[in-house]
């Protein structure tokens, strides 16, 4: 006999999208096999758009543009093989490209009060569901706003817009096949806010005032172009206008006023939608004779337990008149009342106080008088203490360079011996280079470590160093140490040590810590830049950077933080390098809303339920499909990354009760679930028997048990439903038993078998590893008996 054919490469299903071409093939073992293709059941014969192909030994059905239509089950009969596939077509929602670009890349920009009304028309696999969401919160209907949803397009509309309508706003299209997301922004230009107060009284004298305000603190989507000052004399109800200002200048000054006469101001911002609202001033007062100003802070000169002396400079403006004096004042520190040291205006610029308590520290402040009167105070003296001054303190012990490099020297020492000096309360570090005899103070203000590193010296330079302990009475004697500073190490260009273990998309828990480190190395140090979205990092983050290693830190994650974000370094000789990665901020999904039961096509059940709440911040969410078949039973997986709010189970069993529930997952973990209450069931059907009365005797017609269609092999994934099936004859009706491995299987509850006049079916429930085998149907009479073996491979999920 001939040898058979066999199949080299079997089908396999294909998801194509609706429009694009599509190709199933196989390969059989010889040249000279006729192949017929069917679908869905029914042979296939030449139609427009679907061509049959044949090279050499593989067989091809190709599809030029798949439609709906095109969606089923395929097969391919050729001599003794057979081997089939399904066509899934994908329909997911799109937008033109044109109007898409268009939507992303130019904002939508209207004028306050006008009417806004986006339009976004699509296509895809009905239905489709649109949702707009403005800062991660779905838009729902409101007096002024209204969303629109049809099968062609979805539109939002405001009316009479508002500037708190700006942002950046989400249309995001789903349906079984997919999700299309559109970002845009929507911009409202309006006139601006009024400035920014309060108006301010720079300067007041009998012939002119002075102003001073600030921007306004939204300028209506447009820049602001200048400012209106006007003015008002109190008692008059007419405002008279006094002039502009350009955008940049916030002072006006004024002449034309009347002496002892008081006024009221008020300045407009203007953009070039219109005029803002006023801005209006508290009542001022031309004032017949200008007062001085404040002098500098007064300094110590000395202090006791009975005495302290201070001294001042004459203030830098002095007022329409000659200062005839000046009224010092007192208050102890931490308290905020002063209180005057002297009532009469003293001419001297130096003043000594007796009148004063042992052991309080104090500070003082001065005012310069003339004509006019009291001018205005100064700012408050360093605190000093009445008391005697402590003996200075001794020299720092010690004193050491601890390390250095071409461009620092770091030095240590220890606290001087108590039995030397004074308390210490802090350390002065003074240096010199070795051609210059004038030492500089290199900390402004004591420091209370015993550790100073200098910074910002030359190469191949030496220098000399000392350290002084500092306290009430001043600095002691000094400490000196000198030290020669290392040649420049060679210039290396800055680089990122990035290895491949960095990952370029990080996904964290909201409320978690966002930690980046990024080490890298450069030479001399280069300056470390950090982003987000191309713009500088938000106040919440920090960044810390030191030996060689830059780390970004954000605690408590929030949503907003999601984005792109880059490390820049960069150095004196304009060289850098970056690195970008993506940070996702997600959370575990919130429970899926309540579910509900239906029946569309018998014997198969719907399920659907209510989107989880975290569908509005969550890109990658999906759900999960189980069910179980009593109260008691347990949860099988019948569906996993479903991407929609519908599931469909088909593989019902008359008279079993079942229970769904819904879990929604995404990188993070599951939420809880949400479960039906009440069991769905199918009814049995009772078979209708009809007993017709033999009219005679014919001959024998017993016939021994044939399988009129055999078992054939099966290939399903753990967890899954598996049923085999066979149709048995023969006369008597024949019985059956199911065996694997030659297991009897009739008293094994995780099977179940049954047997409608002679179609035979053995379901295996939520099928395991341990299902795998060989599976055997006998079927026998009291004529003969008859055998049908087939084998069940199971495969992973993955």
């Amino acid at each position: 006999s001939a040898p058979r054919c066999y199949l080299n490469k079997q089908l396999l299903d294909v998801r194509v999208l609706k429009g694009e071409p599509a190709e199933l093939s196989c390969t059989v073992s010889k040249h000279d096999v006729t192949g017929v293709w069917f679908k869905d059941g029914l042979k296939l014969t030449s139609m427009d758009g679907v061509s049959f192909e044949k090279e050499g030994l593989v067989h091809k059905l190709i599809i030029n543009k798949v439609e709906d239509i095109h969606a089923g089950r395929y097969r391919f009969e050729g001599g003794d093989i057979k081997t089939e596939a399904s066509i899934f077509v994908e329909d997911p929602p799109q937008v033109d490209k044109v109007l898409l670009k268009n939507l992303t890349s130019v904002p939508t920009v209207a004028k306050a009060g006008q009417n806004v009304k986006i339009k976004i028309p699509f296509e895809g696999r009905l239905p489709i569901r649109a949702t707009w969401l403005k800062d991660r919160m779905e838009l729902a209907d409101d007096t002024r706003l209204r969303v629109d949803k049809t099968e062609t397009y979805t539109m939002l509309s405001i009316a009479n817009s508002e500037r708190k309508d700006c942002g950046d706003y989400k249309v995001r299209l789903k349906n079984d096949s997919g999700v299309l997301e559109i970002n845009l922004k929507l911009v409202v230009i309006d006139k601006p806010q009024p400035p920014a107060g309060p108006i301010k009284i720079v300067e007041s004298s009998a012939s002119d005032i002075t102003i001073q305000w600030k921007p306004p603190k939204d300028d209506g989507g447009k820049p602001v172009q200048s400012y209106i000052v006007e003015r008002q004399k109190v008692g008059d109800s007419d405002w008279v206008p006094l002039g502009e200002t350009p955008k940049t200048c916030t002072t006006f000054t004024t002449n034309k006023v009347e002496q002892d006469m008081s006024y009221y101001f008020r300045v407009r911002a203007v953009n070039a939608e219109g005029t803002s609202d006023p801005l209006e001033s508290e009542e001022v007062k031309a004032v017949s004779k200008a007062s001085p100003g404040a002098p500098d802070p007064p300094e110590i000169v000395s202090a006791s337990r009975d005495t302290i002396t201070i001294c001042w400079k004459a203030p830098r403006r002095t007022g329409s008149s000659r200062i005839v004096g000046y009224i010092v004042q007192k208050r102890k520190k931490g308290t905020t009342t002063w209180l005057p040291v002297n009532n009469v205006p003293i001419a001297d610029k130096k003043l000594k106080m007796t009148d004063l308590k042992r052991g309080l520290q104090y500070e003082f402040r001065v005012a310069a008088v003339n004509a006019a009167g009291v001018g205005d105070a100064s700012g408050p003296s360093e605190p000093v203490f009445a008391r005697d001054s402590t003996k200075s303190p001794g020299q720092v012990q010690e004193l050491k360079v601890s390390s250095s490099n071409s461009s620092s020297v770091t030095l240590t020492w220890k606290r001087p011996d108590a039995k030397d000096g004074g308390d210490v309360k802090g350390y002065e570090v003074e240096m010199r280079s070795s051609n210059n005899l004038t030492w500089t103070k290199c900390n402004t203000f004591p420091i209370e470590a015993t550790t100073y590193t200098v910074k910002g010296l030359q190469a191949k330079e030496m220098y000399f160093l000392r350290v002084r302990a500092v306290n009430d009475s001043g600095p002691g004697e000094a400490a000196e140490v000198d030290a020669c500073i290392e040649a420049a190490p060679p210039i290396v260009s800055p680089r990122l040590l990035i290895d491949d273990t960095a990952k370029s998309f990080l996904v964290v828990k909201a409320g978690n810590t966002i930690r980046v480190t990024i080490p890298f190395e450069a030479s001399p140090d280069p300056v470390v830049t950090w982003l987000k979205d191309g713009l500088p990092l938000p106040n919440r983050a920090t960044v810390n950077t030191e030996d060689g290693t830059s780390q970004l830190l954000i605690g408590a994650a929030e949503f907003t933080d999601s984005g792109t974000y880059t490390v820049e370094v960069q150095n004196a000789l304009g060289k850098r390098e970056a690195f970008s990665f993506q940070v996702q901020v997600t959370d575990i999904p919130q429970s899926p809303g309540p579910i509900q039961l239906e029946q569309n096509v018998p014997n198969t059940v719907t399920v659907t339920w209510e989107p989880s709440p975290s569908e509005k911040w969550e890109n990658n969410l999906y759900y999960t499909v189980l069910k179980r078949e009593s109260q008691k039973g347990l949860w099988r997986v019948v569906g996993d990354l479903i991407y929609t709010n519908k599931f469909t189970f088909t593989k019902l069993i008359p008279g079993r009760d079942y229970y769904f529930r819904v879990v929604a997952k995404n990188a993070l973990g599951s939420s809880g679930p949400s479960e039906t209450v009440q069991p769905w069931t199918i009814r049995k059907q009772k078979a209708e028997i009809q007993v017709k009365p033999q009219k005679y005797r014919g001959v024998n017609q017993n016939q021994p048990p044939r399988f009129l269609v055999p078992l054939k092999p099966h290939v399903v994934t753990t967890g899954s439903e598996c049923r085999m099936s066979c149709a048995v004859g023969g006369h008597p009706p024949p019985k059956i038993i199911w065996y694997k491995d030659n297991r009897d299987l009739s008293s094994d509850p995780a099977y179940f078998c049954t047997n409608d006049f002679g179609v035979c079916s053995l379901v295996v429930l939520g099928v395991t590893k341990q299902d795998e085998g060989e599976y055997k149907v006998e079927a026998f009479n009291e004529v003969g008996r008859a055998f049908s073996k087939a084998f069940l491979t199971i495969k992973g999920n993955n």
